[in-house]
Parts: C-alpha cells; sequence; structure tokens
C-alpha cells in the first residue's frame, strides 16, 4: 500500500487517543453547533466508530481522520434535526384547526399500541429494525455495526415489518 502504515489499535493505544483528542473533538463540534449535547454525541459517535475501524486505520492520519468523521457525524445530525424539525412544524401548520381531541387521542394510542410492539419484538429484530428506520441506516452499514450479513439484515427487517402488519 505505498508505504502506508495500517496499524490495528489495542485498547490501551485506543485509550490514549482518546484522552488526548476526545475534548478538543468535543468543542470542535460545540464551536459549530452550540450544543454540548450534541457535541459530547458526536464524539463519541466519532470514537465508536474509530473503535469499530480500528483495524483500518493509517497512524499517520488518525487526528484528521477524526476531525473529518466529526465534521460528517455532525453534518448527518444536523440534516436529520432539520428534517424533524421541518416535519413537525409542518404538521403544527397542517393540523392545528384540522385535529380534533379525538384525533390526539387515536394518534397517541397509535404510539403507544408501536412502542408495546417493538417491545414485544425480539432483542436483535428490533435493534435492526429501529436501524433501519429510525436511525435511516443502509442495510449495509447496519451488517458491519452489528457484524451480521445483508441478508441476515434484511430478514430482520421483514420479520419486524410483517410483525407490525400482524400486530396493526
Amino acid at each position: 500500500m505505498y508505504g502506508i502504515i495500517v496499524v490495528m489499535l489495542n485498547k490501551e493505544e485506543f485509550k490514549d487517543v482518546f484522552d488526548i483528542h476526545y475534548d478538543a473533538i468535543r468543542s470542535f463540534v460545540f464551536y459549530r453547533c452550540g450544543d454540548m449535547e450534541m457535541a459530547s454525541d458526536v464524539a463519541q459517535d466519532v470514537f465508536l466508530r474509530i473503535w469499530e475501524k480500528r483495524n483500518m486505520l493509517n497512524s499517520n492520519y488518525i487526528k484528521p481522520l477524526l476531525y473529518k468523521m466529526a465534521t460528517d457525524i455532525y453534518i448527518s445530525y444536523y440534516r436529520k434535526e432539520q428534517l424533524r424539525m421541518n416535519f413537525e412544524q409542518s404538521l403544527m401548520y397542517e393540523n392545528d384547526s384540522e385535529r380534533s381531541p379525538e384525533d390526539d387521542m387515536s394518534f397517541n394510542e397509535l404510539t403507544t399500541a408501536y412502542a408495546k410492539a417493538l417491545e414485544q419484538m425480539p432483542g436483535r429484530q428490533r435493534t435492526v429494525f429501529l436501524m433501519s428506520r429510525e436511525d435511516e441506516m443502509k442495510y449495509s452499514e447496519i451488517a458491519d455495526r452489528l457484524h451480521i450479513s445483508i441478508k441476515a439484515v434484511e430478514k430482520h427487517v421483514s420479520a419486524a415489518l410483517r410483525f407490525l402488519r400482524k400486530v396493526f
């Protein structure tokens, strides 16, 4: 690989990288978003992904990689938050005058039933389903994170959808 040194971080080396860079990464994100909670979440995600990819790291580029990942993850968080806020606003504007107390009650009942249905799903199936639907992860990303095949991800999602159709 043209002189690139690929290292596998062990626990102690990872801890050293974490101790050295965590506060700087969190501050970097905080200055971009102004939200310490989001900055902490992003920094934790960065180091989670570093740990997951610890056997494919170039030892010369760990610091730039951390900042690149922090930027990418922050942008992803920001986009999701914007979508959520836009969706909530559109619901507020569309439904303020049209929504009745019965609609609110039906929505709350549906939300409760959905939460109970998720609780009844087997653990791995629920995890895969939520990663796909709530976190909007691609099947390949889920497979990598959970160390399972893409086919297994597809089966878990299909089974979860069948279960939800049966419940509702």
